[in-house]
């Protein structure tokens, strides 16, 4: 049952970083963010809601896998969560594309360093955390595009 709770209590918690992100997000998405030029590669909105929560989920599940374990280090871990959570804000919130992509830069990085922190000492922790950082990867392509598209 502890192991449930604490299960529960890692997913909720990246699931709140998630809705701190989009408290910012909601408004803009339906004002600003469509009158940007975005790639042709840009996906649907709808797409956008489901992806993150399965992301945040595998986040939950891998930082469960990995506490308590002595040789762990989780700066990375909370480093990358900050960022994700800052990059909603400035992206949507300060309406700025270009420091969001600095910042979303900086997320891919600290996602990659967590990867090789947990692949120490878990390899499914650490696998989970894949598909979190090819999203990331494609996000950050798309919010490259959208800084040179709307120059």
């Amino acid at each position: 049952m502890r192991d449930f709770l604490r299960l529960t209590g890692f997913i909720f918690l990246c699931q709140a970083a998630g809705l701190i992100g989009s408290i910012f997000t909601f408004n803009s998405v339906n004002t600003w963010y469509p009158t940007l030029e975005k790639p042709f590669f840009n996906p649907p909105s709808f797409i956008f809601g489901p992806v993150w929560t399965i992301l945040y989920f595998l986040m939950g599940v891998s930082l469960f896998l990995i506490w308590g374990r002595k040789k762990t280090n989780l700066r990375w871990f909370w480093i990358q969560l900050a960022l994700n959570t800052t990059w909603s804000i400035i992206f949507f919130g300060l309406k700025n594309p270009l420091f969001a992509f600095l910042i979303i830069i900086l997320l891919w990085f600290s996602i990659f360093q967590t990867i090789k922190s947990f692949k120490k000492v878990n390899n499914i922790a650490s696998y989970l955390l894949y598909p979190y950082l090819f999203w990331v990867s494609f996000a950050s392509i798309l919010n490259l595009s959208i800084v040179i598209l709307n120059k």
